[in-house]
């Protein structure tokens, strides 16, 4: 990495699926990683790995529903890293939602979750930022369900819709302090929560998991789900140099299963 390159970042969700992934490729890419998640131990074991494959990892424990403690979190990554450059706010929900279903008390865990805990990030980096004086890249995470409704997920829908709408005020409110704010929308990626959405999806119908999963599959392009690793690479662009001059973008790879 060059010597203006970014250095620390700093992953929710990195305990699993492509938050793993996106804290293995940046620590690939010469980041020291900061890998936050509620599960502590998800996150050591994902810290562990990058150590033992010769890059720098922490394990922090957050929970990004909680305004303090992802500020805290922040504000540990950048003492113990020496700096905080990259934030990518990667850790959500993906219940499946039937309309009528929906209670109040799930309504506000999931967009507590899923929105507010972007926006805490979204202030925790600016905020770190400036003490820091120096921009930094905002990196959030929405979904194809971001860009257009899918059937059965409103909830999720919403708060990715929501994602891409703070994105874009950020990137407006934040460019005069050299910081830029993007996304990036995953299509159907094999992870655990995704196997989870599928498996509900098949229960619902009567069949099986595979069919769960292949039913989401149909309408993607190159005609195969996607690996954690490929939605990494997208954010690896992001967090790196070569998008200095994107911001407010969604950046769908979704293996074409919309085109705009």
């Amino acid at each position: 990495m060059n010597e203006t390159a970014s250095t620390v970042a700093f992953v929710t969700g990195g305990g699993q699926g492509i938050g793993e992934a996106i804290c293995k490729r940046l620590a690939k890419d010469g980041f020291a990683v900061s890998v936050a998640d509620l599960n502590h131990e998800t996150a050591s074991k994902v810290a562990e790995d990058i150590s033992n494959d010769g890059g720098k990892a922490i394990a922090i424990q957050v929970d990004v529903a909680d305004w303090e403690s992802v500020f805290a979190a922040v504000e540990e990554t950048s003492t113990r890293l020496g700096g905080f450059d990259v934030i990518v706010n990667n850790a959500g929900l993906g219940p499946t939602t039937p309309l009528d279903t929906i209670t109040p008390e799930q309504f506000d865990k999931v967009y507590r979750i899923n929105v507010a805990g972007v926006l805490w990030g979204i202030q925790a980096a600016h905020k770190t930022f400036t003490e820091l004086k120096h921009g930094g890249k905002i990196i959030n995470a929405t979904s194809q369900a971001g860009i257009v409704g899918n059937p059965g997920l409103i909830l999720y829908c919403g708060t990715k819709f929501a994602i891409r709408g703070m994105t874009q005020v950020a990137a407006r409110d934040l460019a005069e302090e050299g910081i830029t704010a993007n996304a990036y929308a995953p299509g159907i990626v094999k992870t655990p929560m995704m196997r989870s959405i599928a498996h509900e999806v098949a229960r619902q119908a009567g069949k099986s998991d595979e069919w769960g999963m292949q039913s989401f599959a149909k309408n993607i392009t190159l005609g195969r789900l996607s690996e954690p690793e490929e939605v990494a690479a997208a954010v690896s662009f992001l967090a790196g140099q070569d998008s200095n001059y994107m911001t407010g973008q969604t950046l769908v790879v979704d293996g074409g299963m919309q085109f705009h």
